[in-house]
């Protein structure tokens, strides 16, 4: 499709709504608002990917390579079959795809920052007087492939920053913390971009992840390169399916069939509530236990139904000791392990546990703090992080907005700005060029600056004419997220 139909259907009738001489359009991308408690500040993740994906990729095959008369032609026909004829107009349609490519700059902190809200992680504007219409055409756009990386970037590092918080008080291996967030999150987000994108945002923060094309995306996005680096990994891991084609009868077969012959060394993760999970932990574990300490690798215990809090870490009003006791503590009385020099337990190597149904950020801190309580380190169970996570949000979870806030009519600039009187605030936009400044506190904004003054500050350019100038690698972002905890 001609990506400029990748749009709101207002949008393309806006050149003629603007004052007669327009020439310039500068707009910013900013999180206004958090409805996420304890988040102020929101992770800045996607727009590399956008100006790679959509503003050259799709641009330079879909539009520039295609012949002018064939692009036009389909522009004006779908046009006038939507709106009716009309006088949209198909000529700066024309004048644009005679350019060559997209005249616009994008200025933006760089990837992986932590920026506070209200604060503009980037601006844009246009090149060439003529298309002063593309900056705010491309809002739409650049809104709905944006703002979900942002947002998963933002949860995974709050999962990380609990983790990594119990971690350094009771784990003898806080880097365990960069495994101890699983993405399980595929399955059910909103299509497979929305899945990359948001799984790729996940990876900034971790290394674990079911969802293997945010590893491709990562590598031709974002200079990652699996055979050199971690980008993503996984372990073996059973399902329902597996367990219940053994048959309830030989359960114990099964478990004793995958860890001595299927996967006899390395790590494998079995579900184990197909039918009665405190039997598995209390009968077939016991009874397996030295075929799991003469593995070379470790077996995981996986739950998947059930309160995880209560599961893994026990339920004192339970009416069975087992449940009461819950995972960890079971795992322990079978398995063993170490005291660390915290003062904590760590289970035997040969054994771990991993919960993947239903986290949330309370639950991951419950989870932490239970085994805190029971005496156990917090890295003993790792964490499923799905899609209850990461596809229940919206644009309106951080209140990402892209805004015009300068523009130049017949050479003249004019400070614009929003401040609607019905609302409480969050929609009140900044006013004229805008300048980033990083301070030892954090990012500040400061508008209705000068020309030079905007030409300084922490928003670099990082796209002007249909090229890309900065390209972050995975690495240098996961540096970014680590240094700011």
């Amino acid at each position: 499709m001609n990506p400029l139909l990748y749009t709101d259907g207002y949008k393309v009738d806006h050149r003629r709504q603007y004052p007669k001489q327009t020439t310039l359009v500068y707009s910013n991308w900013t999180p206004r608002g958090s409805r996420v408690p304890g988040i102020d500040k929101v992770v800045f993740f996607g727009l590399q990917y956008f100006l790679q994906k959509y503003v050259i990729a799709a641009f330079d095959q879909h539009f520039f390579a295609q012949p002018k008369a064939a692009v036009v032609g389909r522009y004006t026909a779908r046009i006038n079959a939507y709106l009716g004829e009309n006088a949209v107009g198909s000529e700066h349609i024309a004048s644009l795809h005679d350019l060559g490519y997209i005249p616009m700059v994008f200025k933006a902190l760089p990837e992986g920052s932590e920026v506070p809200l209200r604060i503009p992680m980037f601006t844009m504007y246009n090149t060439k007087p003529e298309f002063f219409w593309l900056t705010n055409y491309f809002e739409t756009l650049l809104s709905t492939t944006v703002w979900m990386p942002c947002n998963s970037a933002t949860i995974a590092k709050s999962y990380l920053k609990i983790l990594h918080t119990y971690a350094a008080e009771t784990s003898s291996v806080p880097e365990m913390v960069y495994w101890q967030g699983h993405d399980f999150s595929m399955r059910g987000m909103a299509g497979l971009e929305a899945a990359q994108m948001s799984a790729a945002a996940h990876l900034l923060s971790f290394y674990g992840t079911d969802t293997i094309p945010a590893i491709d995306f990562l590598e031709q996005y974002y200079g990652a390169d699996a055979h050199s680096e971690i980008v993503g990994g996984s372990v073996a891991a059973t399902e329902h399916s597996v367990m219940c084609m053994g048959t309830l009868d030989k359960e114990l077969d099964t478990f004793k069939r995958l860890i001595t012959q299927v996967y006899p060394k390395g790590i494998v993760s079995i579900v184990s509530d197909t039918w009665d999970l405190w039997k598995v932990l209390t009968k077939y574990l016991p009874a397996l236990k030295k075929e799991v300490l003469n593995r070379e690798g470790k077996v995981v215990i996986r739950p998947d139904s059930g309160n995880p809090v209560k599961i893994i870490c026990g339920d004192p009003h339970a009416n069975t000791a087992a449940a009461r006791k819950g995972v960890v503590q079971l795992l322990w009385e079978v398995f063993g392990g170490t005291t660390n020099d915290k003062g904590y337990k760590e289970l035997d190597a040969h054994i771990g546990a991993i919960y993947g149904d239903s986290i949330t950020l309370e639950r991951a801190s419950q989870i932490c703090q239970g085994l805190q309580q029971k005496g156990f380190a917090s890295t003993n169970v790792v964490l499923g992080i799905g899609s209850f996570t990461y596809q229940y949000n919206t644009r309106d979870t951080f209140g990402f907005a892209m805004k015009a806030t300068y523009g130049e009519v017949d050479g003249v600039g004019r400070a614009i700005f929003k401040d609607p009187i019905t609302d409480n605030g969050v929609k009140k936009s900044a006013k004229g060029l805008l300048q980033v400044v990083e301070t030892p506190e954090g990012y500040v904004l400061k508008d209705q600056v000068s020309w030079s003054e905007e030409q300084t500050g922490a928003l670099k350019e990082v796209f002007r004419d249909g090229k890309l100038l900065v390209k972050h690698r995975l690495s240098e972002i996961r540096e970014r997220i680590k240094n700011s905890l």
